[in-house]
C-alpha cells in the first residue's frame, strides 16, 4: 500500500483532473443552450448532423458520470482520513498499490472487483 501522502496526492490530482474535464462539458452544454436558443425544438429531422437533444443527452451522459467519479473521489478520501484506505470492501484484503495508482477511488481487491 503506498503512503497516505502519496495517496492523498493521487485522489487530489485524479479531482482536479476531473474538475478540469467537467468544466469543459460544461462549457460544451453553455454553447449547446447558446445554440437552442430561438430553434424550435424539433431538431430530430436536421438533414444537417447529429441533433441538439442528441448531443445534449450526450453532454449530460458525461456530465453525471464526472459527477459520480467526483463523489467516489470523495468517498476515498473520507476513508483514508479514517484510514481505511486501501482496504477491500469485501474481503478486507489490501487492494494492489497498481490498482490504487489506475484507480484511486477503488473499493475492491482485484480479486472481489465486479
Amino acid at each position: 500500500m503506498t503512503g497516505p501522502s502519496s495517496r492523498a496526492e493521487s485522489l487530489t490530482a485524479r479531482r482536479e483532473e476531473i474538475l478540469a474535464q467537467l468544466a469543459e462539458i460544461e462549457q460544451e452544454l453553455a454553447a449547446l443552450r447558446t445554440d437552442r436558443e430561438g430553434v424550435d425544438d424539433d431538431d430530430e429531422h436536421d438533414p444537417d448532423g447529429v441533433p441538439l437533444s442528441a448531443q445534449w443527452s450526450g453532454l449530460e451522459g458525461r456530465r453525471e458520470s464526472k459527477l459520480a467519479a467526483l463523489a467516489a473521489l470523495d468517498e476515498a478520501s473520507s476513508r483514508l482520513a479514517r484510514g481505511e484506505d486501501g482496504l477491500c470492501r469485501r474481503c478486507g484484503r489490501p487492494i494492489a498499490p497498481a490498482r490504487l495508482a489506475v484507480r484511486p477511488e477503488a473499493t475492491t481487491c482485484i480479486d472481489c472487483a465486479d
